[in-house]
């Protein structure tokens, strides 16, 4: 029998393990096209406001702006085609958007800053609308947190939490969203220290969101308080405000994505966000 070369050995092996590993690197290369085909056969749900001139905002900013620019008519360098054009004009924090942390805290991550990463996530949803329709100035407390936990596990790390209140049932009305009484002080629900301290620092998760203007409830911000929102961009996390649909989407097992434009040192900009249901 013939002893096969050094190299003989070698040019074998290398035949071997293309064959062997070949079909298994195309399965590779393709086992995101099949995590897509069954994605694609999901219910997905947009938590995004439509949002125009006039749609419930901060109280401290002004109307939204709709300029069109170009309707259709044909225009010069063209060819004949016509297009249409509007000129937008808006503060970043308008409609369901997005506030990365430097939108409080100087020298943090701006919106350019936050990697793709960071707006896929698993959907984790806190039901509190109950509570909410019985105390419009209900915070959500850590026996709402208990009480998923309890039922669902621990809260995922890296997860987005958002805080269902059924307040986003109230657009467009700026008059409902805002809740005003006759002293001046408005009522609407939000978030609380200790639940936000536990997400974040405890369960390490990566971003959250809500319904309603605001971090923090119509009481602390009628007196320009805003430390829960502080609090969050402090940790170098991004939240989403003004969230809708939340009741189509179940308590756990959804995924988010989160996506916004990328304009260099963005303080924040309306965003697109939409559920996966599984």
């Amino acid at each position: 029998m013939k002893r096969m070369t050094f190299w003989g050995m070698i040019a074998t092996c290398a035949i071997v393990l293309t064959i062997v590993a070949g079909p298994v690197m195309a399965e590779e290369k393709t086992d995101l096209w099949k995590m897509y085909d069954t994605i694609k056969a999901k219910k997905f749900v947009d938590l995004t406001h439509a949002w125009d001139a006039n749609i419930p905002h901060w109280k401290g900013f002004d109307p939204a702006r709709a300029e069109t620019l170009f309707y259709y008519e044909p225009n010069v360098g063209t060819q004949g085609y016509g297009f249409f054009v509007t000129l937008y004009t808006h503060v970043g924090q308008w409609g369901t958007h997005v506030d990365p942390p430097n939108h409080f805290i100087k020298g943090l991550r701006s919106l350019d800053q936050i990697p793709p990463q960071e707006m896929f996530l698993p959907l984790v949803v806190i039901d509190c609308h109950e509570q909410v329709a019985n105390d419009n100035d209900y915070q959500i407390s850590m026996k709402d947190i208990q009480a998923w936990e309890a039922k669902y596990g621990q809260v995922p790390e890296g997860a987005f939490v958002a805080m269902r209140s059924d307040w986003s049932k109230r657009w467009p009305s700026q008059e409902k969203m805002q809740n005003v009484d006759k002293n001046g002080v408005a009522h609407y629900p939000g978030w609380s220290q200790e639940v936000l301290t536990y997400l974040y620092e405890k369960r390490k998760i990566t971003a959250s969101g809500h319904e309603t203007t605001d971090t923090d409830r119509g009481l602390s911000t009628t007196k320009n308080d805003y430390g829960l929102e502080a609090y969050l961009l402090k940790q170098d996390k991004y939240q989403i405000e003004l969230l809708a649909n939340l009741d189509q989407v179940p308590a756990a097992g959804a995924l988010v994505v989160v996506t916004w434009p990328k304009p260099k040192n963005g303080s924040g900009f309306p965003a697109r966000v939409f559920a996966i249901l599984p």
